[in-house]
């Protein structure tokens, strides 16, 4: 499985980002895909997730009610929505994916730049 993040950028506070993941190589109907950010100061956090088949979602406590993830089947594409940034939200944002039922996060993307300013 191979995943290419993009979106990010920098953005005031209050303000919205779509981060896209876009996932080639195989078929995901049995794998969870997921978000996750990380900054020199913090360990990596699992920001949110989503069953590629099923659509079910999870979020941290820190986004839940801001940020959605989402994914399009038909074109391969997963994505995060940022709405009511914090500076707090700024980091680098990973997309990974595993299979349903397993602990490690097998595959990653390379990481995207999200800066909010205040």
């Amino acid at each position: 499985v191979q995943l290419q993040a993009s979106g990010g950028g920098l953005v005031q506070t209050g303000g919205s980002l779509r981060l896209s993941c876009a996932v080639s190589g195989r078929t995901l109907a049995n794998y969870v895909m997921g978000w996750f950010r990380q900054t020199p100061e913090k360990e990596r956090e699992l920001v949110g997730s989503i069953i590629w088949s099923g659509g079910i979602s999870y979020y941290a406590d820190s986004v839940r009610g801001r940020f959605t993830v989402s994914r399009d089947r038909a074109k391969n594409l997963m994505y995060l929505q940022m709405n009511s940034l914090k500076p707090e939200d700024t980091a680098v944002y990973y997309c990974a994916a595993k299979g349903r039922g397993e602990a490690r996060w097998a595959y990653w993307g390379q990481g995207t730049q999200v800066t909010v300013s205040s």
